[in-house]
């Protein structure tokens, strides 16, 4: 199983500095945290795209490609390109140049968004919600087909007569996974197109996700295909399992209740987030035994070939996180490729 991180580069407000970090201090910490997990020996760094204030990253291949000139080795993702109000042409051409500036190192995580800003922000309708998924979709898939697509146009994408789409990337194909948020009609989609999938898990129960999963692996099979599963949570790691849940929570309550107000959702108190680090909740919060023994937890319950964490939800003081992922990779990564390793026989 590989272990990874992703991040909407959060700037709330820093305890330390009493105020969100600016867009600049942001990205810089950003870059900063890319680099030390690669070093560390993690497998993926993805960025999400969002439109709001309280995010720095809404061009999330300008933020990779920055990312592929001072890593080495580590795979670079968006999570996610909000493909229903992008251009699926120039959402690939990005990624494939992406691609050729990071040696082969560049995927393309898409979905249609958990938050709403770019339909207005694009001139798109949320009645079409769904369709414009869908169609752009379909369109980015041929796109990585060939190198000439011909494409009839739809409701939402024009023509393409025959055209060639240039650069074409340096993976054949560009890896493309899909992010789903839980609803059998996503799991569905993943599964008839053959696409791997990313499953995200933010609260409540993980084992209520379990017939998602199944039914995922199931349509993939019935269509021929190799069901491939990542898995992205909620975490943060201290060396010391009290002073990690201390300094997590109150920013991962701040964001949470935050979304939660303009969801109508139930506002999430202490008493959850101490819960919901334990083996049975979402969140993978605690020193890096805790965190390794939910890691393996997980890899029991699902077998997805990929973890993901946000490291961390709300802004925490930034040599606080670079040793959280210091302490991903030096020593819960070994204690996973030691625990998940083929019995000698």
């Amino acid at each position: 199983m590989e272990l990874g991180l992703y991040t909407f580069g959060e700037r709330t407000l820093d305890p330390e500095l009493g105020r969100p970090p600016t867009p600049e201090e942001r990205l810089r910490r950003l870059l900063e945290e890319a680099e030390l997990a690669d070093q560390v020996g993690l497998s993926v760094f993805a960025v999400g795209e969002h439109h709001r204030e309280e995010f720095v990253v809404s061009a999330p291949a300008v933020v990779l490609a920055a990312m592929a000139a001072r890593t080495q080795r580590i795979r670079l993702s968006s999570a996610v390109v909000v493909l229903s109000s992008e251009d699926p042409i120039r959402v690939f051409q990005a990624f494939a140049t992406l691609d050729l500036i990071s040696g082969g190192r560049a995927e393309l995580m898409v979905g249609r968004g958990s938050f709403l800003e770019s339909f207005p922000l694009f001139g798109y309708d949320l009645r079409d919600y769904e369709a414009l998924f869908e169609e752009k979709l379909a369109l980015l898939l041929e796109l990585r087909k060939a190198e000439r697509v011909a494409w009839p146009g739809g409701r939402f994408t024009k023509s393409v007569p025959n055209l060639g789409v240039y650069p074409r990337p340096k993976q054949n194909p560009l890896p493309i996974w899909l992010a789903v948020g839980g609803t059998p009609e996503s799991a569905v989609r993943a599964g008839q197109l053959g696409l791997p999938m990313v499953l995200a898990i933010i609260a409540g129960s993980p084992r209520r996700f379990l017939p998602l999963v199944e039914l995922y692996r199931q349509t993939a099979r019935a269509h021929g295909h190799t069901p491939r599963l990542a898995l992205a949570a909620h975490g943060f790691l201290a060396e010391d399992d009290a002073e990690a849940f201390r300094l997590a929570a109150p920013a991962f309550l701040q964001v949470m209740n935050r979304i939660g107000r303009e969801r109508g959702w139930r506002p999430l108190s202490l008493d959850y987030f101490a819960w919901s680090r334990g083996l049975e909740g979402a969140d993978f919060i605690g020193d890096p035994e805790r965190v390794l023994e939910k890691a393996l937890y997980w890899h029991e319950l699902f077998r997805p070939e990929r973890l993901l964490l946000q490291l961390s939800v709300g802004t925490l003081p930034h040599g606080k996180v670079l040793r959280a992922i210091e302490l991903l990779g030096t020593e819960v990564l070994p204690g996973l490729r030691r625990a998940l390793a083929p019995s000698p026989s």
